[in-house]
């Protein structure tokens, strides 16, 4: 995750870099439920409105949940499917509030109302993130249900109307990215705290769909809404908090901005922040369980497993001696092709392995949604040129069917 009005703050009031001593303890983004009660073209869990057998039980997910709490996890997220359709989920967020700093849910939103929405503000989560991909149908559309929209702006005025933070959280694809302009001017009519940009990922349906994702100038565009936004908060215009995810190259893309802009004093400053902050971090300072209680490298790598929760203890199965989580945790991770000659590795940490798994079979390739330029990464007589679109096979229709 990179948090791009974290770094802006640091051109106008810089304070000095702060690495970990050892070993990071992750975030961990727990996924309680596979149920959701809609059907997102982009969903990397494949949820749908049934019961999922092999679920952790109420027992099994306390236990993690102790488990965690003992190991000093800094923040959980809970997540799906839709985790407020989880019989037990505010049992476990109740008790959740005592063990960690941080507390977050995720969710669509449609059901953050009435009494659902102020337990959520009564639990005292630091944070509702609403996953929102577009204004009116065009959202309705990816999410799979007529009305999605309203029901997801209704879930985010109920959380202003309880002080709780809340953000919208946004999938930038080819089909939506016209939609960034009235989404940044949603969040500031409706007092949205934080802007969470997500670039697609290869993972369930986000890989059967993965022709939409975004074209590289477009994915740079939104780049520069995003960054003239977060400048403008200090330039007199409302806070809001802006973050981007799942490709750390936008951090390499922000610095490459401020070279322009700013002085060289300031430049070192910005990246002594980034390199500290190393980019990527999967397998590092994020973890994923996942409904069947299995411990992933982070949310999208369902296919390769570190153990279950309902065999190991998760503090157990984090710290030992998993192959893929010693490779994760290399600096310089052993990046080949663009990624393994990037100039900024020590910023971007090698961008997001999974998509290069997913299109190549080596989770060491390069990165294809990387959409810098072969100069702005610093190799040897590279011309100024774009990479390709990020993505094999034919393009989808504008307007998919729900899925």
């Amino acid at each position: 995750m990179f948090r791009l009005s974290q770094y802006m703050d640091q051109l106008y009031t810089p304070t000095a870099p702060r690495r970990a001593k050892g070993p990071p303890k992750p975030v961990v983004i727990w996924n309680l439920t596979r149920r959701c009660n809609l059907k997102c073209k982009h969903c990397y869990t494949v949820s749908a409105d049934v019961d999922f057998p092999g679920e952790l039980t109420p027992v099994q997910a306390r236990e993690t949940l102790e488990d965690i709490g003992r190991f000093g996890v800094p923040a959980l997220i809970l997540s799906g499917g839709e985790p407020l359709l989880r019989d037990d989920l505010f049992d476990l967020a109740k008790r959740a509030r005592e063990l960690v700093r941080v507390l977050a849910l995720s969710t669509n939103g449609t059901g953050v109302i009435g009494e659902q929405a102020d337990r959520v503000a009564e639990i005292g989560f630091d944070y509702v993130g609403i996953s929102i991909d577009g204004i009116g149908a065009v959202n309705d559309r990816f999410r799979g249900m007529v009305g999605a929209y309203e029901a997801a702006l209704e879930g985010v005025r109920a959380c202003k109307a309880r002080d709780v933070k809340v953000g919208l959280r946004f999938t930038l694809t080819e089909d939506n990215a016209d939609q960034l302009p009235q989404l940044l001017e949603l969040c500031d009519g409706e007092g949205v705290d934080k802007f969470y940009l997500s670039h697609l990922v290869y993972a369930g349906r986000g890989n059967k769909n993965r022709g939409d994702d975004a074209d590289h100038r477009r994915t740079r565009h939104a780049m520069d809404l995003l960054i003239e936004r977060a400048q403008a908060s200090h330039q007199g215009a409302a806070p809001l908090e802006i973050v981007t995810g799942n490709n750390d190259a936008d951090a390499v893309y922000f610095l490459n901005w401020a070279a322009e802009r700013y002085s060289a004093e300031q430049i070192t400053h910005l990246r002594d922040h980034l390199e500290a902050w190393g980019g990527n971090s999967s397998g590092v300072g994020v973890a994923n369980i996942d409904t069947q209680g299995i411990v992933h490298p982070d949310t999208y790598w369902s296919e390769y497993d570190i153990g279950s929760v309902k065999t190991a203890r998760f503090s157990e199965l984090w710290t030992g001696a998993d192959s893929m989580l010693a490779e994760l945790r290399r600096r310089p991770r052993p990046l080949k092709g663009r990624c393994g000659a990037c100039a900024h590795k020590a910023v971007c940490g090698g961008n997001t392995r999974i998509r290069a798994l997913q299109l190549t079979g080596d989770p060491w390739a390069e990165d294809p949604a990387c959409y810098l330029t072969d100069a702005e990464i610093g190799l040897a007589d590279a011309a100024d040129r774009l990479t390709n679109r990020p993505f094999t096979g034919e393009r989808h229709d504008p307007q998919p069917a729900f899925l």
